[in-house]
């Protein structure tokens, strides 16, 4: 649950509600309330909590289990290559590139060749 999360992270950052309420611009009481399920974040200070805990705000409404997104630290430099080329498509480019990387996938095509080897036709 989201008041269980918003918790955790505030004592994971000891963070005392009454620092979290001057953050948030509420009261401490509103704080307390938001973690005992009395009460929901309104989306600007769900944006807030995101950015003071760094953790996506489905993860803080309870919506998901991953805490963090877009985490490119955990990316390898082939992974964030990929990602950059990607970011830089236009949305016919990406969904022809989408389309075509589930093809090799479907097809297991090469699916053992190591990265800068060549296939053997």
């Amino acid at each position: 649950m989201a008041n269980n999360r918003i918790r955790m992270l505030r004592e994971q950052y000891k963070i005392s509600q009454v620092r979290l309420a001057m953050e948030l611009d509420v009261s401490q009481e509103t704080i307390s309330a938001y973690e005992k399920g009395k009460y929901h974040p309104s989306f600007e200070n769900l944006v807030k909590l995101s950015k003071i805990f760094n953790a996506s705000i489905d993860y803080l409404m309870g919506l998901s289990d991953v805490h963090r997104l877009n985490n490119r630290d955990a990316l390898g430099t082939d992974e964030s290559e990929l990602l950059a080329i990607f970011c830089r498509m236009k949305d016919v480019q990406k969904l022809k590139a989408l389309a075509y990387c589930q093809g090799l996938l479907d097809s297991g095509v090469d699916a053992g060749l190591q990265i800068g080897e060549k296939p053997i036709y």
